[in-house]
């Protein structure tokens, strides 16, 4: 029966078909190719999320080899919770994609462009499918260097130099990585995940372990852009295309945190994680900072490409925060948010283009008069930064609600005033965007200007309304991150 592959093909699917994107004509056909294949995707993700709910966890054996001397493909809550955000954000990413991609990018890499996607969305469901960690590694460096191409892809100069430095700093996390898994493996001789955990126990007074772990957390912060491993993101959705933007942003930062979440507690384990080597020592006062840094930074940004970027720092913190509370209701509402802010920063960022492809910029500057000439993306754009305010009625305050509530459990009131503190600089800096869209004189460059293509604001709708209605009727986020924080702690 063929469901029985779907872990397989979730991965191999996109895989075949990033090499038939580059030898097709420099038509519309990648970009319906890749369309088509996101979709699949998706539809893959919730059938093996349906499998997961109704039978437990899945466990695919590459070859027919049994696991550990088999690679292993491993799906269970949370990764059946991710795989479904990927696809998602994926499918709805690129069915916008086909103007931003005609504006933007030559039309001479159309096609490699897309080949670069489907590579980057590869990489990510491999990282979440898989239950060997060297797979993880390999992965990772197919959706890093994926990455990096569609970055430079950009018509700003200045991407070259975003893409480079994204690069050299990816570069070093993975490295890191590489060398965490290299030791486990000296120590334990074996890479499936399941039997690391199973094994660690035995050797977790080694110092080579130790530091195992410690290369593993420079590496999966780095990947994840956490304070002070955060200089490359900025630059990286600043000056990348639209549509890079928008998926990098809704999904790449997600992945590397379900990363954290299958390193130190499924193969290092809570005890050694947090109660041995202190783990949530280091996350909290790094998450802090992270989150008081970047909404202060975000507040004095001329573009809001970057002021968007400088918030999506800030919203790690808080998921990194939620962790670093060592306690059950603290991971529930770090995954929580992981599901509800990928939606809100693909909206706006989805506005973002939406602004670009008539306006030909988003410095604030330029967007004066934008609600008036581009209502309905103006809209969304409120909508979307009421979300990620945390105004009730959307997702982003059902994320700050549990975030909130987890603090308030392990009594750290002042914890909590932080985080309104925080959310209140993110009311200063959505503010001004609104203030530029509805309260200026329109530009001379916005006279006569219309709405964005209606695909497009369709999809930037379809994001801006998911986030909606997951702060109306949470019951899906909660009820999956609930069953995934249990299991990941047993």
């Amino acid at each position: 029966m063929i469901a029985t592959h779907y872990p397989i093909l979730q991965v191999v699917i996109p895989l075949i078909a990033a090499p038939l994107c580059s030898l097709l004509p420099r038509s519309k056909l990648p970009w319906l190719l890749a369309t088509v294949v996101a979709w699949i995707a998706f539809a893959i993700s919730i059938s093996l999320m349906l499998q997961v709910k109704d039978g437990g966890t899945l466990s695919y054996e590459l070859g027919s080899w049994p696991a550990p001397w088999g690679i292993q493909y491993y799906i269970d809550t949370i990764g059946a919770f991710v795989l479904v955000l990927v696809t998602a954000i994926a499918s709805i990413t690129l069915l916008a994609s086909r103007q931003l991609v005609e504006n933007e990018i030559d039309s001479s890499k159309h096609s490699l462009f897309y080949t670069a996607f489907l590579l980057c969305l590869t990489g990510l469901l491999g990282i979440v499918a898989t239950g060997d960690a060297f797979n993880v590694f390999v992965f990772l460096e197919i959706s890093s260097l994926a990455s990096y191409a569609m970055i430079a892809m950009g018509d700003n100069r200045k991407a070259l130099t975003a893409s480079y430095e994204y690069l050299i700093m990816g570069t070093i996390g993975a490295t890191f990585i590489l060398i965490g898994i290299g030791l486990l493996y000296m120590q334990t001789g074996t890479l499936n995940m399941l039997d690391l955990k199973a094994r660690i126990h035995e050797v977790d007074s080694f110092r080579s372990i130790h530091a195992a772990f410690a290369f593993f957390t420079v590496g999966i912060c780095l990947k994840l852009a956490l304070f002070p491993l955060h200089h490359w993101l900025p630059n990286a959705y600043a000056y990348a295309p639209s549509v890079v933007s928008i998926f990098l942003a809704a999904t790449a930062t997600k992945v590397a945190l379900y990363l954290l979440y299958r390193v130190f507690y499924t193969i290092f384990g809570f005890e050694f994680s947090f109660d041995l080597l202190h783990l949530g020592y280091i996350l909290l006062p790094l998450s802090i900072i992270a989150i008081v840094m970047s909404s202060f930074t975000a507040i004095f940004q001329p573009g809001v490409k970057r002021l968007l970027a400088y918030s999506s720092l800030g919203q790690i913190g808080y998921m990194t925060m939620g962790i670093a509370l060592e306690t059950k209701a603290g991971l529930i509402a770090s995954i929580i948010h992981l599901f509800n802010h990928a939606f809100i920063k693909g909206a706006l960022f989805m506005c973002m283009a939406c602004l670009l492809s008539r306006i030909h910029s988003t410095r604030l500057v330029h967007l004066a008069g934008a609600g008036r000439v581009m209502p309905w993306t103006s809209a969304a754009f409120v909508l979307g930064g009421l979300a990620l305010i945390g105004v009730p009625l959307t997702s982003g305050f059902v994320s700050k609600w549990y975030l909130i509530l987890a603090i308030l459990e392990k009594d750290y009131w002042w914890l909590a005033v932080i985080v309104l503190f925080t959310s209140l600089l993110s009311v200063i800096y959505i503010w001004r965007v609104i203030e530029q869209m509805y309260f200026r004189e329109p530009n001379e460059g916005c006279v006569g200007i219309k709405e964005a293509s209606p695909l497009l604001l369709a999809c930037t709708w379809v994001m801006v309304l998911m986030t909606l209605y997951f702060g109306i009727d949470s019951r899906y986020p909660i009820e999956m991150a609930t069953v995934a924080a249990q299991a990941l702690l047993e």
